[in-house]
């Protein structure tokens, strides 16, 4: 085949191999290779159009010679027409006279009118012998036109096209795992510099910590769920140091507790006052986060009225102040958090579908600490450092002390955590807490247990709280009690305590139960059969 091959070719393979080696993205470097083709050899109506395995289609993804328009109809079934039937075979295809020609779509709409003679080419592009796409071009054909000869040098363009995109896809996974591991290394600096970081090691925490890293990279919409005292602000915060907007600022704006007359200027800003009408100018929440991330704690709260406003800054990046007609873009990326379930308050109407589906792109739920209690220890640390840190004083818990802790349902979560230990610190003469002195401060006047409609508090009893290892106590009987209630069937119990499986079986195991629950289905068993 080399042989035939005339100057003007080979000089075209040449500048096609240079737009390859030089262009920085796949679609630049595809764009170049079509240029030349119809600059060089007067083939005209160029286009690369590739199989896309989430449509299970052929679509146009770059073309030389059609408009906008043409190249957005230039859309496939893989039965369809001449282009799937390339793609079928996985041979070359020519046509002569696309006038005459009855497997001719016309989907783009750029042929029609033309002269006659108007031939086409086309060739599959193949990678690991499977066609991948395929590469078109029209052609006048004359009498010196030597057709075998074009289809060859499509074939060995294909190929490079092939081995390009083969490469291309190759470089963007490269750059993927290496985005994943910097922001992996930026995490544990973090920690060791003491910035924001996840305290806890569960596995619900360390799949937690595996979105954020994931997720903080992106320009993604991130909706934080869970409840109150988890820790959404901190999630926020990480994510904003861990992605590329980490110079620029971190707004925080909590939609509960800012007036809703209020909120509108407080996020959008004005140019005029809506009181008196006079001029006066100033920024929004969302012009100072320009560049950075804007944190909307407590989204449920966000008013119906405003919704629509915020609906446009996330689909069009821009926004007007209140008083002006004029849009502003910006650049901003937002993170909600909330501790209400906005699928339900679109269903009562309270709540936007559309902004909901818009703040649900990714969703990333923080689990209650009464769900990883193996995290108690962790936070109990940190948060005992950081008194000593913040009050020059260190605290010892004594061992009744801290078995209370540790089983106690924490309702406020982490928030709760730091906040008793800093009345601890500030309250306790001595620097070793004991259960006496602890009862008195966790949940005062009430006891809770977790429930499947949510917390359950009822007033507690007298000696829910009492001395010594008490609250083993109350726990281990109540948990008993329902096993017997149930037929010793955990999951019963479970249900009856408002507990998951795993919680109940962490009890079951924590108070060595085991042995009793199998005595009490034997003795359930022998009952039945006398």
């Amino acid at each position: 085949m080399y042989p035939s091959l005339h100057g003007l070719k080979l000089s075209a393979l040449k500048a096609v191999c240079q737009a390859i080696e030089q262009a920085l993205d796949l679609e630049s470097a595809l764009d170049g290779v079509l240029s030349i083709l119809s600059e060089n050899l007067s083939m005209n109506r160029a286009t690369v159009t590739l199989y896309d395995p989430k449509t299970k289609q052929l679509s146009i993804t770059v073309s030389h010679g059609l408009s906008p328009e043409e190249k957005q109809h230039g859309i496939y079934r893989l039965d369809e027409g001449v282009t799937g039937r390339i793609f079928q075979a996985g041979e070359p295809y020519l046509v002569p006279d696309t006038s005459r020609e009855p497997l001719f779509l016309y989907e783009t709409g750029d042929r029609k009118g033309e002269r006659p003679m108007t031939g086409f080419i086309g060739v599959p592009i193949i990678l690991h012998s499977e066609p991948i796409g395929l590469l078109n071009v029209d052609r006048i054909f004359t009498d010196e036109i030597a057709l075998e000869e074009d289809i060859d040098f499509l074939e060995i363009v294909a190929t490079f096209i092939g081995q390009f995109i083969s490469l291309n896809a190759k470089i963007i996974e490269r750059e993927a795992v290496l985005k994943r591991e910097n922001t992996s290394l930026k995490y544990q600096i973090y920690q060791k510099d003491k910035a924001p970081y996840i305290v806890g090691k569960s596995s619900a925490m360390v799949e937690v910590q595996r979105q954020l890293e994931k997720v903080a990279p992106t320009k993604a919409t991130v909706l934080l769920l869970g409840e109150s005292g988890v820790g959404k602000t901190l999630m926020a915060k990480i994510i904003h140091k861990l992605s590329d907007r980490s110079k620029h600022p971190f707004i925080k704006v909590n939609c509960a507790s800012t007036p809703e007359s209020l909120l509108e200027s407080e996020l959008f800003g004005n140019d005029k006052d809506l009181f008196t009408g006079s001029v006066s100018i100033r920024q929004g929440r969302f012009e100072e986060a320009d560049g950075g991330t804007i944190f909307l704690d407590e989204i449920a709260e966000f008013p119906m009225a405003l919704q629509a406003r915020l609906l446009r800054v996330l689909q069009e990046k821009e926004l007007a102040r209140i008083g002006s007609n004029k849009p502003r873009s910006i650049d901003v990326r937002i993170l909600a958090a909330s501790n209400r379930d906005l699928g339900t308050l679109v269903e009562r109407n309270e709540f936007r579908l559309d902004l909901y589906y818009r703040l649900n792109i990714f969703p990333i739920t923080v689990p209650p600490l009464r769900e990883r209690k193996e995290d108690i220890t962790g936070l109990l640390n940190h948060f005992i450092q950081k008194m000593a840190d913040d009050y020059g004083r260190k605290m010892f818990f004594t061992p009744a002390a801290l078995d209370a802790l540790m089983i106690y349902d924490w309702p406020g979560n982490a928030r709760e955590i730091q906040e008793l230990l800093e009345r601890l610190v500030i309250m306790s003469d001595s620097e070793y807490i004991t259960l006496e002195f602890l009862k008195s401060y966790l949940a005062p006047g009430q006891r809770c247990v977790s429930g499947r409609s949510g917390r359950v508090c009822s007033p507690a009893s007298n000696d829910a709280m009492p001395h010594s290892t008490s609250l083993k106590e109350v726990e281990r009987n109540e948990v008993v009690a329902a096993l017997e209630r149930n037929g010793w069937i955990q999951y019963k119990a479970a249900e009856a305590l408002g507990l998951s499986a795993r919680q109940m079986g962490y009890r079951v195991k924590r108070y060595g139960l085991e042995s009793m629950i199998a005595e009490g289905r034997a003795r359930l068993r022998e009952m039945r059969k006398s």
